[in-house]
């Protein structure tokens, strides 16, 4: 979402060399590049002003440090300013929600339609069954949009949460009370009520969710924001914190192809913090939001915090070390470790999920090759796998002509690309040769080649 914003605030640390210090005059190239970045991204006009100020009357003056150009130093300003802009604090982390209360603590989801609310109350049931085990309920007060309740009914299906069945006869205020008393006597921990939503902002809309919030006096208000929306997803959730005691913002689709300036606005403009972002579609797609980490990742730092904890909650770690013991121990890197690792890479979101929270240097490296192709070709790659026998993949050497064309017929592809996947293989080997024998300078030029042959990973 913020390629272009971290394409254009990269230009600001190429520009200014040998300067002792950041100056009135070799900062004004620089800032009004920043401030064309921020409109360009669709920041709205009062946090690009406040944000240009800000770093304005830190920077001028600012001793360049050590082995830091002036662009780095302002780069580093920057980032701070970004961080209190988003996240209300430098010092920031991810907003938890607060549920010390009686049980059943009560969320209640509001935000327009095709947001993604009910989406989003599936994704929040699973973490909070996950990272908090606790027993969730949840519930449908859209007595409006066809199928609403059906489709909650079948998010919590597939995250494992209870579900209090609703009506469309039935009214919003009278369907959460019956579910906080279910929850009562179900000895639920967390009851989520999902609302409905309109196309735009209108008084009836405001007025029935402002009786249903002083019906039920949540602990957790969330407003639920399309951040593709761009400048719109800021007004409504300018008009809901107005309308509504919001407690926190989930921002929705930020893995999409707009310009992220909602992202950067939303916060500044309600006074509310962002509390999780949405990725994806699917439901572990919800990520507590750190102003500071979403700071980085937009000056084209990298996320890579959020990359170890997503191999650490996706990658089999019993697989892995299996593998680890293996190849300590002289044994050969063979196919069925190499489908492993593509089967890891995918469970922590495939490759432009790994990408994306990389440095920017190391995305541009990447970007050269079409990743909707290459994620394509990796699953081409398990299928031709898939088609060897137990024999084929413990001993690849024994793939010959006669072979190929039959393992090229079961997956449905030419041998051609039984020939590429071989040669993808035996690349990859090499490496964990080389790794065997601690050569690990080796092993990255040979990653830097691969990647320039055009290999998917």
């Amino acid at each position: 979402m913020f390629d272009h914003l971290s394409q254009r605030l990269a230009k600001v640390v190429k520009t200014m060399r040998g300067e002792a210090r950041i100056t009135e005059t070799n900062s004004a190239d620089m800032l009004r590049e920043v401030r064309l970045a921020l409109l360009e991204a669709d920041v709205a006009l009062p946090v690009v002003r406040e944000f240009m100020a800000r770093v304005k009357e830190r920077a001028l003056g600012e001793e360049v440090v050590g082995s830091l150009t002036p662009g780095q130093a302002l780069v580093g300003v920057v980032q701070k300013e970004l961080t209190q802009i988003i996240g209300g604090s430098a010092e920031a982390t991810a907003a938890e929600l607060n549920l010390a209360t009686t049980p059943p603590a009560i969320i209640l989801m509001a935000g327009l339609q095709g947001a993604g609310k009910t989406t989003t109350v599936g994704k929040l049931a699973k973490w909070l069954k996950e990272k908090h085990k606790k027993k969730v309920l949840v519930v449908s007060a859209d007595i409006y949009r066809p199928a609403a309740i059906q489709q909650l009914q079948t998010v919590a299906s597939q995250v494992d949460a209870d579900f209090f069945p609703s009506s469309a006869e039935q009214a919003p205020v009278a369907i959460a009370q019956a579910a906080i008393q279910w929850a009562k006597t179900h000895y639920h921990d967390v009851l989520i009520v999902d609302t409905a939503g309109r196309l735009a902002v209108d008084e009836a809309m405001m007025s029935e969710i402002r009786a249903l919030h002083q019906a039920i006096a949540p602990a957790e208000t969330l407003f639920v924001v399309d951040a593709m929306t761009g400048q719109d997803a800021v007004n409504t959730a300018k008009a809901f914190a107005e309308a509504l005691p919001l407690t926190g913002i989930v921002l929705t689709k930020l893995d999409g192809d707009a310009r992220g300036g909602a992202a950067l606005s939303v916060r500044f403009m309600t006074g509310q913090p962002i509390k999780f972002v949405g990725v994806g579609e699917k439901l572990d797609g919800l990520e507590p939001f750190y102003p500071e980490r979403m700071a980085q990742r937009i000056l084209g730092m990298g996320d890579i915090l959020a990359l170890v904890e997503e191999a650490q909650k996706s990658v089999d770690m019993a697989e892995a070390q299996k593998m680890a013991d293996k190849l300590k121990k002289g044994g050969g890197f063979d196919l069925n470790d190499f489908k492993m690792q593509m089967s890891q890479m995918k469970k922590m979101g495939g490759l432009s999920g790994l990408i994306d929270k990389l440095p920017a240097q190391m995305q541009a490296a990447a970007g050269q090759a079409n990743m909707g192709m290459a994620e394509k070709q990796v699953r081409r790659m398990e299928g031709i796998i898939n088609a060897m026998t137990p024999q084929e993949r413990s001993k690849p050497e024994l793939i010959k002509a006669s072979r190929k064309r039959r393992i090229a017929t079961g997956a449905g592809v030419p041998v051609q690309e039984v020939n590429r996947l071989l040669n993808q293989f035996d690349q990859v080997q090499g490496m964990m040769k080389k790794m065997q024998k601690g050569g690990m300078a080796k092993m990255l030029r040979g990653m830097k080649g691969m990647m320039g042959k055009g290999a998917p990973f």
